[in-house]
C-alpha cells in the first residue's frame, strides 16, 4: 500500500503471473485499501483468480482517464481487416480527418465520459448542419472505436445506439450521362484527357485505378478476321494522402483486380492516345501529371473536367458519373448482376444492384454495348 500526496491510498499485488497489478481505484484509508488486498489474496489461495480478470479491471481504470482522442489514435493505428491487414494510409488519414473535424467535440472526453444522450445530440446537431453523410461517416467510425472499447473493457457498453445512423445518407442521386453529353465532354476536354474519359465511361473503372494505368496494363489483340480487342487489365490504384503524397496499392477490394474488354468503337481513342501521348516503356502511364512522370491529382484535373461537364451543360455531373453511366450501359446490354459485379469490379452482388459479367462473355458483352453508343 501506498499513500499518494493528495492523501489517497493505492493498493497493489504480485499475481501468481509475476506481474504487480495495481487496484482500479485509490482509497480513501489504508483500512480500504487493505480490505481490496485480502479479496485478491482470498481469489489467488482460493485459485479463482485469473490474469485476464485482473487486467481487465485494470482496463477499466484506463477507460477512465483515457481520451477519446489517444484511444482512436492507437486503434487507427492497430486496426486491421478480415484479411489481417492494417488500414490503407488514404483510409487511415480520412479516419484522422473525421476525428479532427466532426468528432473533435469527443477528442477530450475520456472514454466513460462519451454518454449516449451526448451522441445523439452531437448527431442531431451535424444533421441539422446539413452534413448528412458526413455525419454518418463520423458515427459509423466512432461507433466502431466504442465496440473495441467495450471489447477491451474500457467500457461495460457502446453509447452509439442510434439506429440507421451509419447508413444515413443525403439522398442525392448521381444522374449519369446522356450518350449526346458524354461525346460532348469527350469532344471539348483536353486532348490527352479523351481516353480518360472514355475509358471511365465504357470501362467503369474508379479515378485511382485510371490514374495508375500504365502501357503494360493494355493489351491489343488481334483476331484472324483483323478485327481488334483492346483488354483493359486493372490490378492496382493510387490516392493521394495527405503528407504522403501518392501512394499506389492495391484496388480497393480482391474484386477490382479484373480484366475489361473495351467496347470496339472506343478503341480508336484508346490507340490514338497511345500513339500520340504514351512511351513505349511499359511503366508509362497513361495520364500522368503536368510532368509528364508523376500522377494525375484530382485537383489538377478539375480543371479540365469542369470546363468539359460545363460546356456538356452538365456542372452538377461528378467523375463517378461515368462508372454509373458504364453500368447503366452494360446493364442496357444484357449484362447480368454477376456480369456487371465483375466488370466494376464489385465485392458483392448488392453493390452491383444499384445498376441494374462472367469472363467468357465480356468480349461479347463490349460488342452489344458498342451498338448502344
Amino acid at each position: 500500500m501506498r499513500k499518494l500526496p493528495s492523501g489517497r491510498v493505492q493498493a497493489s499485488y504480485v499475481g501468481p503471473d509475476g506481474e504487480r497489478h495495481n487496484a482500479p481505484q485509490t482509497f480513501d484509508t489504508l483500512t480500504d485499501a487493505r480490505g481490496w488486498l485480502v479479496t485478491q489474496q482470498a481469489q489467488i489461495l482460493s485459485g479463482e483468480w485469473s490474469r485476464g480478470a485482473a487486467e481487465l479491471a485494470e482496463s477499466a481504470k484506463r477507460g477512465k482517464t483515457a481520451t477519446f482522442a489517444e484511444y482512436a489514435e492507437n486503434w487507427i493505428d492497430t486496426r486491421t481487416n478480415r484479411h489481417g491487414e492494417h488500414l490503407r494510409p488514404r483510409t487511415a488519414a480520412e479516419y484522422r480527418r473525421l476525428i479532427r473535424g466532426p468528432l473533435a467535440p469527443f477528442a477530450p472526453l475520456r472514454l466513460t465520459a462519451i454518454t449516449s444522450e451526448a451522441v445523439r445530440s452531437w448527431y442531431s446537431d451535424l444533421v441539422k448542419a446539413g452534413t448528412k453523410t458526413q455525419a454518418a461517416r463520423a458515427y459509423e467510425l466512432l461507433k466502431s472505436v466504442l465496440a473495441t472499447a467495450v471489447n477491451d473493457g474500457r467500457l461495460k457498453t457502446n453509447p452509439c445506439q442510434i439506429r440507421g445512423a451509419a447508413a444515413a445518407s443525403t439522398g442525392r442521386k448521381i444522374t449519369p450521362p446522356t450518350a449526346a453529353e458524354l461525346a460532348k465532354i469527350i469532344e471539348v476536354i483536353t486532348p490527352r484527357f479523351k481516353a480518360a474519359v472514355a475509358l471511365a465511361a465504357w470501362t467503369g473503372v474508379r479515378y485511382g485505378e485510371l490514374t495508375e494505368l500504365r502501357r503494360k496494363d493494355i493489351d491489343v489483340i488481334e483476331s484472324e478476321n483483323g478485327e481488334q480487342a483492346i483488354i483493359v487489365n486493372v490490378s492496382r490504384g493510387v490516392t493521394q494522402v495527405t503528407g504522403q503524397g501518392f501512394v499506389v496499392g492495391p484496388t480497393k477490394s480482391e474484386a477490382g483486380v479484373r480484366s475489361i474488354v473495351l467496347p470496339p468503337h472506343v478503341n480508336d481513342i484508346v490507340l490514338t492516345h497511345l500513339k500520340e501521348n504514351v512511351t513505349r516503356f511499359p511503366e508509362s502511364l497513361l495520364f500522368p501529371g503536368a510532368d509528364g512522370s508523376s500522377h494525375l491529382g484530382q485537383s489538377a484535373f478539375y480543371k479540365h473536367w469542369n470546363a468539359a461537364r460545363v460546356a456538356a451543360k452538365r456542372p452538377d455531373l461528378p467523375w463517378h458519373g461515368l462508372r454509373h453511366y458504364g453500368a447503366t450501359r452494360a446493364a442496357i446490354a444484357g449484362a447480368t448482376l454477376k456480369e456487371l459485379q465483375a466488370r466494376l469490379g464489385h465485392s458483392t452482388v448488392v453493390a452491383a444492384m444499384r445498376y441494374q459479367h462472367t469472363a467468357g462473355r465480356d468480349e461479347e458483352l463490349a460488342r452489344r454495348m458498342s451498338e448502344l453508343a
